[in-house]
């Protein structure tokens, strides 16, 4: 099996992972045939098939499936052996492929990434922005090196260091500012706007108001937290959303921002990474840089403290 190449098995578990020779193909950056050549010839130093090929789709065989496990953890290793050699670098340089959920990403990305490029002058930043659980499992198989997330995560195989604690406030009209602040329970009888499934701050709203999976039919969903907000803004209903959107979020919408009564609903803003990352003593120190970029945003007005907002009191 000594044929069998690097480009073979990155090839095969992009394949793997996108189901579809085109996708794949496009994620390693080169043409569909040159893919398919190159699974063929992986095939055939096998002696047997790894996918089956129709149509519309592809399946992997049974040991396609198996391949693409041990793919992977080769993959891993192969990545953290690179980890290692950086690690014995200090300042650190080259890759890092950091992920981050979007309800932080607009917000505090572009305050990091400056910090760290300012830090780690031959640092190579790879961002990339998708909800938690598609970044737990892209730091699980080796594609990300670092994320950040709303914590916990409950992963065994990962580190959590907690950056940050932010509250959630309540948008709803500007009209309805001099309103009493509603609570949890009253939250739940009034149109209440959402993020769509997948998003954790999704789960995190609907812990507070104590709604389950059986929503009310008055409930709506939106792609973002600025959709919400406009939405709130053209009278459609109310949201919630972390004290870091303020600003940014309600500059051009006919809102108003209220804190919600204690015990007010809050999150943790923590990096995770794989416990093997050889990066670890590295990665721990990038963590305070970000905590450090959170708390200066904090500093310079850049949260919902800034902002006009009614207390619950009143």
């Amino acid at each position: 099996m000594t044929d069998i190449s690097m480009k073979h098995l990155r090839y095969f578990d992009a394949l793997s992972r996108h189901g579809h020779f085109g996708r794949a193909a496009q994620s390693c950056a080169i043409s569909q045939p040159a893919l398919s050549v190159q699974i063929k010839e992986l095939e055939e130093i096998l002696g047997a098939p790894l996918v089956e090929r129709g149509a519309r789709q592809i399946r992997m065989t049974s040991l396609g499936d198996a391949f693409a496990l041990r793919v992977r953890e080769i993959l891993r290793a192969v990545d953290e052996l690179g980890d290692l050699a950086r690690a014995s670098h200090s300042p650190l340089v080259g890759r890092l492929r950091i992920g981050v959920i979007p309800t932080v990403a607009p917000y505090l990305l572009p305050r990091f990434v400056k910090a760290l490029s300012g830090r780690f002058p031959g640092i190579d930043l790879h961002p990339r922005e998708a909800v938690t659980q598609t970044l737990i499992e892209d730091l699980l198989q080796g594609r990300l090196d670092t994320a950040i997330v709303a914590l916990p995560v409950s992963e065994p195989a990962l580190n959590e260091v907690a950056i940050f604690r932010e509250e959630f406030v309540l948008v709803r009209p500007q009209e309805d500012a001099d309103k009493p602040v509603p609570n949890a329970e009253t939250l739940r009888e009034m149109r209440l706007l959402l993020l769509e499934e997948g998003h954790c701050f999704r789960d995190q709203a609907l812990s507070f108001c104590k709604l389950s999976s059986s929503l009310p039919r008055d409930l709506m969903e939106g792609s973002s937290l600025s959709t919400l907000v406009q939405m709130v803004g053209a009278g459609i209903g109310v949201t919630l959303i972390p004290e870091m959107a303020v600003p940014i979020e309600t500059r051009s919408a006919p809102v108003s921002i209220a804190q919600l009564p204690a015990p007010r609903p809050a999150r943790t803003i923590g990096m995770v990474w794989r416990k093997t990352n050889p990066l670890n003593e590295q990665l721990a120190h990038i963590a305070d840089i970000v905590r450090q970029a959170g708390l200066r945003m904090r500093n310079t007005g850049t949260t919902a403290s800034s902002a006009p907002i009614k207390s619950a009191r009143t």
